[in-house]
């Protein structure tokens, strides 16, 4: 009887991965009256000696992706969450060292932030009003991001965030650029800059012998830093403050190597008030969102490579 297990065909089995994505995992540190809320969503995507399942459907080597799931909330008991990529290398090690088949463990996070809602009057009476330390506020300003591979030998830990809007209302000009017969864009010497960061930074942490990122003050930091650079670069170009912000971050964070930004221009033009018999001198203006230019680079420490992929999306 032939075998149909595996195709006669000259084709071969590419890249392949599998797991669990989207796990919503909440985790609350009861520290007495004070609560700490963790808040993330985990995905896992493993790969290996995978060949077989898809050539002729045997699961012998095939981890249950419910079983990726359910590792997810026991490690947030087992193992807490102290940061989301702590948390990550804990998940990673633990598929790659626990199944021999596993040769690969990918682990992407999302982190959302809450803070904690102030009690209106720390000395009032009302209903223990003094004590309120377990309610919260869901934080919209940006998502915290990781990305953690793990191989069994080394380690690559890429952070970053999205859907971070900032603006500078002023310290920004756009001039001197190529004009053609299509261009009909006026030349602005004083015009909004405003942008939707989305920022990708790798760590030079590589393996278990080197010492571990503070990875929760390493995120406030970056951030820090590159929001200190956006309003503090007199922009000619989004170009420019993109580099500036890389720049800042390169700089003062020993432990990052490489800084990738999406950044998308958010227009805003002057609204015309003419026909109102109105001057608007720089103070009206509508807000476009589409279409907009798009603005990507990578910022190196030097003498390092690139490995951040160029299209953010495949992170």
């Amino acid at each position: 009887m032939a075998d149909n297990s595996r195709p006669a065909r000259p084709v071969i089995l590419g890249q392949n991965q599998y797991g669990k994505a989207e796990n919503r995992v909440v985790k609350i540190t009861r520290d007495g009256a004070t609560h700490h809320i963790k808040d993330l969503n985990v995905s896992v995507a493993l790969s290996g000696d995978m060949d077989e399942v898809h050539y002729s459907g045997s699961n012998a080597n095939v981890l249950p992706t419910d079983t990726t799931k359910n590792t997810v909330y026991a490690f947030a008991k087992e193992h807490g969450i102290e940061s989301a990529e702590q948390f990550g290398i804990h998940l990673a090690r633990h598929f790659v060292t626990s199944q021999e088949p596993i040769k690969t463990a990918r682990i992407r996070i999302e982190e959302y932030a809450w803070e904690r809602i102030e009690a209106a009057d720390a000395n009032s009476r009302f209903i223990g009003a003094d004590e309120v330390k377990h309610s919260f506020v869901r934080k919209g300003q940006e998502t915290r991001l990781t990305q953690v591979t793990y191989d069994g030998e080394r380690w690559e830990v890429v952070s970053g965030l999205k859907d971070l809007v900032v603006m500078n209302s002023t310290n920004s000009e756009f001039w001197g650029y190529v004009k053609d017969k299509y261009t009909t864009l006026k030349e602005a010497y004083d015009r909004i800059l405003a942008t939707q960061v989305s920022a990708r930074w790798r760590f030079n942490w590589t393996d278990d012998d080197q010492r571990m990122p503070h990875w929760e003050k390493s995120y406030e930091q970056t951030k820090k830093h590159m929001l200190q650079a956006f309003a503090e670069t007199y922009s000619l170009s989004l170009q420019q403050t993109l580099y500036q912000m890389g720049s800042r971050i390169i700089d003062n964070r020993g432990e990052i190597d490489e800084v990738r930004f999406s950044l998308p221009n958010k227009h805003h033009f002057l609204a015309d008030l003419e026909p109102f018999g109105l001057k608007n001198d720089n103070e009206v203006y509508f807000a476009a969102d589409r279409p907009y230019g798009l603005i990507e680079a990578t910022i190196l420490r030097d003498g390092c490579e690139p490995r951040i992929p160029v299209d953010l999306t495949n992170l």
